[in-house]
């Protein structure tokens, strides 16, 4: 799997994929510059995958990559088509990433209670439960469940 660090050039792209009926329902909806702040702030990675054509097929965005707590936090990731396993290849690679190059101790994330693909995937690969956030995400106009989960560095390895 090859990953790119994103540049701003990318974010119609990512934000073109973002808005995708595929991604819309689990996936928060960010405005061009949010993206472009978070994208420039320096405590944040956009990752892009692209096909070999040049179209972006996947994106992530790893938060917190200067936290004195090691904690890295993948606040979202996204393919334009699921179910081909492209999303586990990519997050195989961004767990690499986090530990192996920032360093990360812990590497979390929270995904909507009702996506039961993400969970899968995430607890397919070592990530555990570690608690449900009531309410914390709107979508559709209702409040939603969030579940949080995490890896730890010994655990990954």
């Amino acid at each position: 799997m090859h990953l790119r660090l994103a540049t701003p050039a990318d974010l119609p792209a990512i934000i073109a994929l973002e808005r995708a009926p595929v991604a819309r329902e689990f996936v928060g909806q960010w405005s061009e510059d949010r993206h472009r702040a978070t994208l420039t702030g320096g405590d944040a990675r956009y990752y892009v995958s692209k096909t070999e054509w040049g179209e972006l097929q996947a994106y992530a965005i790893l938060r917190g990559i200067n936290e004195d707590s090691r904690a890295i936090e993948l606040k979202r990731i996204v393919v334009a088509v699921p179910e081909r396993g492209l999303g586990r290849c990519m997050l195989k690679e961004l767990m690499r990433i986090a530990f192996q190059e920032l360093g990360a101790h812990r590497f979390f994330l929270d995904v909507y209670d009702d996506n039961g693909r993400a969970r899968h995937l995430y607890e397919s690969l070592g990530f555990q439960y570690e608690g449900v956030m009531r309410e914390a995400a709107r979508r559709d106009g209702k409040w939603c469940n969030l579940r949080l989960m995490s890896i730890l560095e010994s655990e990954y390895r």
